[in-house]
């Protein structure tokens, strides 16, 4: 049992160095972004990633010092919420955004980023001995996914805001 601590311990090692890179990656990328949106989007993932690590090192230690997965809470956020801030974000800002091709190759790394972190919370559910261990692994991956939607809602609103305003609005040419 003791190789399987090591092994849980070094998985929650690399997820917490993860998520301080990631938070690293989205503080930078909302510095460097031109528009209100996009600082928005930005900083909230930061915080994302700042959370995921705390809860993460706070694992780690109980793991040091009790040998076993704590209980944690394991309710994802809710997408909506996330969805709903950045869409009323993005009509205050209206279809004049400023885009940068700088943007466009922030939110692409983003993208992988969220994808790769999403496929590493998955395969740690998957191979998780712990049933509470399984569950934070299963929540996080939902979370990245969560936030991989919110990046591609946010590219979809760059490249064509126009569309994305048609798409958000759900307008319709049934002549009704």
């Amino acid at each position: 049992m003791e190789d399987e601590h090591g092994k849980t311990l070094e998985a929650i090692q690399f997820a917490i160095q993860m998520e301080i890179d990631g938070k690293e990656y989205y503080r930078r990328a909302g510095q460097k972004s031109g528009n209100r949106v996009g600082k928005e989007l930005f900083e909230w993932l930061a915080a994302e990633e700042d959370k995921h690590r705390q809860r993460f090192e706070a694992i780690y230690s109980s793991i040091k010092r009790e040998k076993a997965w704590p209980e944690v809470d394991t309710q994802p956020v809710k997408g909506e919420i996330l969805k709903t801030l950045f869409s009323e974000t993005m009509r205050a800002v209206g279809p004049n955004v400023k885009m940068a091709t700088v943007e466009l190759d922030a939110i692409a790394k983003a993208m992988e980023m969220e994808t790769k972190s999403r496929e590493f919370y998955k395969s740690q559910g998957e191979e998780a001995v712990y049933d509470a261990e399984r569950k934070l692994y299963t929540s996080l991956a939902a979370e990245e996914r969560g936030h991989y939607l919110a990046l591609v809602d946010y590219r979809e609103y760059l490249i064509d805001p126009a569309g994305w305003f048609r798409k958000i609005e759900h307008h319709s040419l049934d002549g009704g």
